[in-house]
């Protein structure tokens, strides 16, 4: 089939390579100008390390493991509050998220068409599949088309509905950069704490670098998503008041070039798709940062879509199949995201009493013809 993919981050390349796998013709339009840079790092746990292996990526990943040593939970004034172990807010293994785009996109680039600096403006589901229109290429007719395109995901809009519909703020608002290493550290991290506040600092870039996170509690926030200005400025007046290197980090904050601020939410739906259009990753059922499973929730559900496309001869079939196998792993996440999220701001007193399930049932499709004449659990 000729499967048109929204998204360049890691559901979507993923999708693209077991669907080139298979003998699908993919074409991948991403916003960006290239391939994406900055990010935090981000974890693999559980289940989606088997699939990084199916891949024959896990090596390769684990190349670029950062090797945090440890997470110290400092004062207002540096002092020492307590330490974190690397297992503690690692996952299994923990990559840099621009190293993982890049790592997916090395591995897909022969076989996926890549339509960079461009986005999907309208969709049309025809007889003959669905007929998308592009800000700058050429429209053209797909036989089916994957929103792979996050938590603000445009083809989720124009099938679906407006994002209000779907997506459930949980409270917290957060600031992503890069910066010198202007604190010195080395293969690890700092972190302080107040009530409603956090800010942390890890390297990356052999210590040449931090990666930097302000969050805060807020409700409802009125912003241009567009608008850096404006986003700077409500990281800053959140801050105004903010001891340990809080200042240094805010003047950073201005000069960076990969500077990103959301809010941290999920996406409920009850269904994630509607004819010839599916969802997958943060666009279907993004479950926050705080559940520290949005990776791995892309890359199963990416090795799930696929091998569900190639075990059906009808993609409705398809479709709900990878809902049917998803569905409780995905929701599992979201209540922890959710407990997460009132936990780590102390906004009530329940504790994380639900661990979210690392290891998840996965059919073993074999890698060359699909054939799943066996089964086996992890």
């Amino acid at each position: 089939m000729r499967i048109l993919i929204s998204g360049g981050s890691v559901a979507g390349p993923a999708l693209a390579y077991w669907l080139n796998r298979d003998g699908h013709e993919t074409t991948l339009v991403e916003r960006a100008p290239g391939v994406r840079g900055g990010g935090a790092a981000i974890d693999f746990r559980g289940s989606a390390l088997t699939v990084l292996d199916r891949m024959g990526l896990l090596a390769e990943m684990e190349r670029h493991q950062t090797r945090m040593a440890s997470m110290t939970l400092v004062d207002e004034h540096g002092g020492v509050v307590a330490e974190l172990p690397a297992t503690a807010i690692s996952g299994d293994l923990e990559v840099l998220k621009s190293d993982v785009t890049r790592v997916l996109y090395e591995a897909t680039k022969a076989t996926t068409d890549y339509l960079f600096d461009d986005t999907i403006t309208a969709l049309e589901e025809r007889a003959d599949g669905v007929h998308v229109s592009f800000e700058n290429a050429q429209a053209r007719t797909f036989d089916l088309v994957v929103g792979a395109d996050g938590l603000h995901s445009t083809v989720r809009r124009l099938a679906f509905g407006p994002e209000a519909d779907y997506l459930r703020h949980l409270g917290i608002y957060g600031a992503l950069f890069t910066t010198g290493n202007l604190l010195g550290l080395r293969d690890a991290g700092l972190m302080h704490n107040t009530a409603g506040r956090s800010a942390m600092a890890f390297t990356a870039g052999d210590n040449t670098e931090l990666r930097v996170g302000l969050s805060f509690v807020a409700q409802d926030l009125v912003y241009d998503r567009r608008d850096r200005a404006q986003q700077e400025k409500l990281v800053a007046d959140h801050y105004a008041d903010g001891g340990w290197e809080v200042p240094r980090l805010l003047e950073a904050m201005r000069g960076a070039g990969d500077f990103f601020f959301d809010s941290s939410s999920q996406v409920v739906m009850d269904s994630w798709s509607k004819g010839r259009v599916v969802l997958l990753g943060d666009a279907a059922y993004c479950a926050a940062p705080t559940s520290g499973r949005g990776t791995s929730q892309a890359l199963i559900g990416a090795y799930v879509l696929a091998g569900e496309l190639a075990e059906n001869k009808e993609h409705d079939a398809a479709f709900a199949s990878y809902e049917h196998l998803m569905r409780d792993y995905v929701e599992r996440n979201q209540r922890h995201g959710r407990a997460a999220a009132r936990w780590f701001f102390q906004q009530d007193a329940e504790e994380l009493t639900e661990e979210a399930d690392d290891n998840v049932p996965l059919k073993d499709y074999d890698c060359r013809n699909r054939s799943t004449a066996s089964t086996r659990l992890l």
